[in-house]
């Protein structure tokens, strides 16, 4: 009998800050074991609460510039000096094992995964269900001054402009509704057929051609 055998494929949700990305990444990988976390490379020093391996991997400088000339890393980008990327070797080894990765990553990260392993990709942005809830948001989590508040609700207001870039939209209105839309799309995916391996091979065999 044909075995038939799943490629994996990274799903990445994206959204603007205080939208419950954060929030609804946990509650995905608590809902399911099999799936896994892409933790990503930094050079920024590590803060007294991260542990490495886990917030991200901490390396330096010519570590990090020796996995980008060597392709070892599917996006990378700098923001304020320091300098972040997902790994591809990790990435590589869970799809061919027919595991799924959850990533976490903006709009500019998701464009260079989509130009490196497009068919390998589940994109998924998500959506406040208003302006106001978000500002809501981003005031009660930071405790910033207004002027902060201002500025991230600007940047985040520039974030939601790429919602069309991606495959699935959710907008977070209720946060056991929003997991089980992602819950359901995983297995929508699971089950798409360019995802099974040997599909070919078990319908010939089946049906005697």
């Amino acid at each position: 009998m044909v075995e038939i055998h799943r490629r994996g494929f990274i799903m990445v949700l994206s959204s603007p800050s205080g939208a419950g990305k954060t929030t609804l990444t946990r509650r995905l990988l608590a809902s399911d074991p099999s799936l896994s976390l892409s933790i990503s490379v930094t050079t920024r020093t590590r803060r007294p609460h991260e542990v490495d391996g886990v917030d991200y991997h901490f390396i330096d400088r010519p570590r990090f510039e020796t996995m980008v000339a060597e392709g070892d890393l599917l996006e990378h980008a700098t923001v304020f000096g320091n300098s972040y990327g997902t790994p591809r070797p990790p990435i590589d080894q869970a799809l061919a094992e027919g595991r799924e990765v959850i990533g976490d990553l903006d709009w500019q990260g998701t464009q260079q995964l989509r130009e490196r392993m497009e068919r390998d990709l589940v994109s998924v942005f998500i959506l406040p269900p208003a302006v106001a809830e978000l500002e809501r948001r981003l005031t009660l989590r930071n405790q910033d001054s207004p002027e902060v508040v201002r500025a991230r609700m600007a940047k985040a207001l520039d974030e939601m402009n790429h919602w069309g870039e991606y495959e699935y939209v959710l907008v977070n209105r209720d946060l056991d509704e929003s997991v089980a839309t992602l819950q359901a799309i995983l297995r929508a995916e699971r089950a798409r057929r360019v995802r099974q391996v040997g599909l070919a091979a078990f319908v010939r065999e089946i049906s005697g051609r």
